[in-house]
């Protein structure tokens, strides 16, 4: 008989209890398709008694997730805990020196150390896998570093943070204000415990950081990524991009280009027709174009117990397989230290800026976008009260540089109350 599998599970959350139903329910489908049992040896979580409504009789339990990751019974340390340092981080370690396969769902973990954990993978022979830690249930790492593995890829872009763009359709189908819209979500348990890290556009981030390592042979760069999140999209921002056809989406884009590699998450509006304006709700979806394949779509659940805990047991599953791949797609020695670089094709952009009631006003604004060579398409001043004045500006196409400048000379007016809000509007 073949020898099974064994797995450590550390963090029995959401997603590991998914997993541990998984293994339990298919038992047989899961020897058919990696050809070998899948066992569970033990388990580690933070409390032994908590009720999470699925049996863990028959497994060890380690308070410890580093002896976890160093029992002689565990083949494959799955690392569902969480925290880009910390137990996660050592216990991670820990497997890989001890010679373990590993799979995480942890894009903090991978995003500020992938470059040292795949070496330390390399050097001990071993698999570093992470489909789940990147959209949850879309097999987007898989098809980059295997199935795409013979293109250049051009661009990546998408909508990775489900919780955004279920705040951002509520506020459109509902006519939600922003702070409305976050307190739904909150009290749906959407939210991270931290809610910065979802509506800062930094769990965003870190999976796009890490897109950008498999498509450009790069080393992960996530202190590069310009962050944006949403906390300052209004009501009326949806409302006008509607007007224009368009939505406005939490957008993640990366791409290489002569001046260095670009990766932006930030919001942006994007045709209402798109697939990307289309998209409601929770889901997730990546745009991936490639030299060969031309533009593909992957739409799907990007979190929750079943999709997550289903991209778990597909790298569980390559492995009991035997399949064995760099963990971002070619070896860690060959990944280059790429150049940060900022957005540099032109692009039209949103405006809307709370003008002081003063004479003379929306000349100096129009001045100021002029010198810095940013042309107005339109711009529409709404109904206002005595002493402000609300403006909405579409430019022409600029480039981010040129509206930076534009926007910083605006403190020097005298007649911007608030700081602009500037929405790229993006062509995908």
């Amino acid at each position: 008989m073949t020898e099974p599998l064994r797995l450590g599970i550390a963090g029995l959350g959401t997603v590991g209890v998914g997993v541990v139903k998984i293994v339990r329910q298919k038992a047989a489908l899961l020897e058919a398709r990696g050809g070998r049992p899948i066992r569970i040896s033990a388990v580690c979580a933070r409390s032994r008694v908590k009720d999470r409504g699925v049996s863990l009789d028959g497994y060890d339990w380690e308070d410890d997730p580093v002896a976890l990751a160093q029992r002689d019974d565990v083949d494959v340390f799955v690392e569902l805990m969480g925290g880009s340092d910390g137990p996660a981080k050592a216990a991670t370690e820990a497997a890989l020196r001890a010679g373990k396969d590993v799979v995480s769902a942890n894009k903090a973990l991978l995003a500020h150390h992938g470059q040292a954990l795949a070496e330390a993978a390399e050097a001990s022979n071993v698999v570093l896998r992470f489909e789940a830690a990147v959209a949850g249930g879309i097999p987007v790492v898989k098809a980059l570093t295997e199935s795409l593995a013979g293109n250049d890829i051009n661009r990546i872009m998408g909508v990775m943070n489900g919780t955004c763009n279920y705040i951002l359709t509520r506020m459109e189908s509902a006519g939600l204000s922003y702070e409305e819209a976050f307190a739904e979500a909150d009290g749906l348990g959407y939210l991270e415990a931290d809610p910065e890290l979802d509506v800062g556009g930094i769990d965003a981030g870190h999976k796009l950081s890490l897109l950008a390592s498999i498509a450009f042979g790069t080393q992960v760069a996530f202190d590069a990524v310009e962050l944006e999140g949403i906390g300052r999209v209004s009501i009326e921002d949806i409302r006008q991009a509607a007007g224009m056809g368009y939505k406005v989406k939490l957008l993640g884009v990366c791409r290489m280009t002569g001046r260095g590699l670009e990766q932006r998450m930030s919001p942006c509006l994007v045709p209402a027709s798109s697939p990307l304006g289309q998209l409601d709700g929770g889901t997730n979806m990546l745009v991936i174009e490639g030299d060969q394949v031309g533009q593909i779509v992957m739409r799907g659940a990007g979190a929750g117990e079943g999709p997550t805990a289903s991209a778990v047991m597909g790298d569980i599953i390559d492995i009991a397989r035997g399949t064995r791949v760099t963990t971002f797609g070619q070896p860690s020695h060959s990944l280059v230290q790429a150049t940060p670089a900022r957005a540099g094709a032109a692009a039209p952009y949103y405006l809307r800026l709370t003008l002081l009631d003063k004479p003379g006003a929306l000349a100096k604004v129009a001045a100021v976008l002029g010198e810095a060579g940013v042309s107005i398409d339109r711009m529409r001043q709404r109904s206002h009260d005595k002493e402000t004045a609300p403006v909405l500006i579409v430019t022409h196409k600029t480039t981010r540089a040129a509206l930076d400048t534009a926007l910083a000379a605006m403190d020097g007016t005298g007649v911007v109350r608030d700081e602009p809000v500037a929405l790229r509007i993006e062509k995908v």
